[in-house]
């Protein structure tokens, strides 16, 4: 499957074990599974509170680990903010963070979700995963 979709991703609990402001062990699988996804064409946005020296080695240890981002903290490489004429709230088609409803899935499971293209709905009450491809409702994975 190649792809041109942007994935926003947290570096904190989400790629590394949360150790702010140092960095954390890495999650089991993350920059095997972020390595796979640029494999096959989705652009990474490094999506993170960090900022300064701290953000500044948090790219180098990716960077080291294999993975290069098509941005960091911006939708783009080389975008400048302006907090006139633009949200703060980046361009990306998936967020992935340690924080999202249902708390982190594990770099397995987010490489399922993505791959089968899975989305989440609530009916009755009740958290429903449905695969887009398949067009059949599985019970949540998270719960």
């Amino acid at each position: 499957m190649i792809s041109n979709k942007k994935l926003a991703i947290d570096f904190d609990g989400t790629i590394v074990e949360d150790a702010y402001p140092s960095i954390g062990k890495p999650k089991t699988f993350a920059f095997d599974t972020l390595k796979k996804l640029q494999s096959e064409g989705y652009r990474l946005i490094l999506w993170t509170y960090r900022h300064g020296k701290s953000l500044e080695e948090a790219v180098e240890f990716c960077r080291n680990n294999g993975v290069e981002f098509y941005s960091v903290n911006s939708s783009f490489e080389g975008e400048i903010f302006d907090s006139e004429t633009q949200s703060r709230k980046i361009d990306a088609d998936l967020f992935i963070d340690d924080r999202n409803l249902g708390g982190f899935p594990g770099w397995g499971e987010i490489y399922n979700i993505i791959n089968q293209r899975i989305e989440f709905r609530v009916e009755g009450g009740e958290v429903l995963a449905y695969s887009k491809m398949k067009k059949e409702k599985k019970k949540g994975l998270f719960w």
